[in-house]
């Protein structure tokens, strides 16, 4: 397979501007149309990136034989259908993180896949940066030993999104759970090599943002008809015995000027942590401790980019999904216990 893959970005007015310079750069792919409600946003976008053919209605774009892949950057709500759509017209389709807010509209999303032979990717940028994949490739050498638990976290400071595509359910389907909680968390169970989850404890709540003159340094006042979670935790137990203790938050009280994530792993031979790309052993042969530390360099390319190069060099090559659907699926499944914990003041049962 040699052709030049066309490409159709829906939902052009936020994170597709990430997207669109691996686009560019990909040798197996190019841009040919974008579809967005805000006829502003969408204009602006084409005469950018020299897009002429533009549409309000995204079927146009998941009817147009002529693409074959449809770029997915909607709200999350909307994932799914248009999803399903584009599956089911013959479309391959990256789709904007999370993959669907449900875990049953994933599966939906996962039958239309196996039924088109289409493939479906979610766009987890983080697994796609240089210090990740050096972690990634050492911890699947053994290097941990057997991971028996994990500590993840992604917190912000007066720091939530503030349109109504985050913090309004009906077009998010959560709040920082689904914004964030998918990065960090999709990232630690990648790491751990995605074990089975069993049980969920949570608690999802809303204060911050409901204080008077509650504001955000990325958009101003903090909308009075949020009606989504700004903070989230979860205890995690796995059914291979491991455990993950998870914090998410956009509005926290924390020592951090905007974000801060990071990944603790505690395996059988060493521990380690990301971002510092670090490892920690004990030899109990010499009673002594050692620290090591990967050389990190920076991407070529931002990760935005590089994984929409990848996502068209894995269809060309006929390679699996660089992110599969079934490691979504786990992943909302989980954030989706956490909400059902909350609801029901119980832990979970998977």
């Amino acid at each position: 397979m040699s052709k030049i893959l066309k490409v159709g970005v829906i939902g052009v007015g936020g994170i597709a501007n990430a997207h669109m310079p691996g686009w560019e750069a990909s040798e197996h792919a190019e841009v040919v149309a974008g579809s967005d409600v805000n006829p502003e946003f969408l204009q602006a976008w084409g005469k950018k990136y020299n897009v002429a053919r533009l549409t309000a209605r995204a079927e146009d774009l998941i009817q147009d034989p002529d693409i074959d892949i449809i770029d997915v950057c909607t709200p999350s709500m909307y994932h799914a259908p248009l999803t399903i759509a584009a599956l089911q017209a013959g479309k391959h389709v990256l789709c904007e993180k999370p993959l669907a807010p449900a875990p049953d509209d994933i599966r939906r999303m996962i039958a239309a896949r196996d039924e088109s032979g289409k493939m479906l990717m979610t766009a987890q940028h983080f697994r796609f940066q240089g210090s990740t994949r050096a972690m990634k490739a050492e911890i699947d050498s053994g290097a941990l030993g057997d991971v028996y638990h994990a500590r993840s976290w992604m917190l912000r400071r007066a720091a939530a999104p503030t349109r109504p595509g985050f913090i309004l359910k009906s077009q998010s389907g959560g709040g920082a759970c689904i914004d964030i909680g998918v990065h960090i968390l999709d990232l630690t169970l990648w790491f751990m090599g995605n074990p089975p989850p069993a049980t969920v404890t949570g608690i999802s709540r809303t204060t911050l943002a409901k204080l008077p003159g509650a504001f955000s340094i990325w958009g101003g006042p903090i909308p009075p008809q949020m009606d989504v979670e700004e903070f989230a935790s979860a205890f995690v137990r796995f059914e291979n015995g491991a455990t993950l203790i998870l914090e998410v938050s956009w509005l926290l009280h924390h020592d951090t000027p905007v974000e801060d994530m990071q990944m603790w792993l505690y395996g059988t031979k060493a521990g380690s942590h990301w971002p510092k790309c670090e490892f920690y052993e004990t030899s109990n042969a010499t009673q002594q401790h050692y620290n090591r530390a990967l050389k990190r360099t920076e991407n070529v390319r931002p990760p935005h980019a590089q994984e929409c190069i990848e996502f068209a060099r894995a269809i060309i090559e006929g390679a699996p999904s660089p992110v599969p659907a079934e490691h979504s699926l786990q992943v909302q499944t989980i954030l989706d216990a956490v909400y059902r914990s909350q609801a029901s003041g119980r832990e979970v049962v998977l």
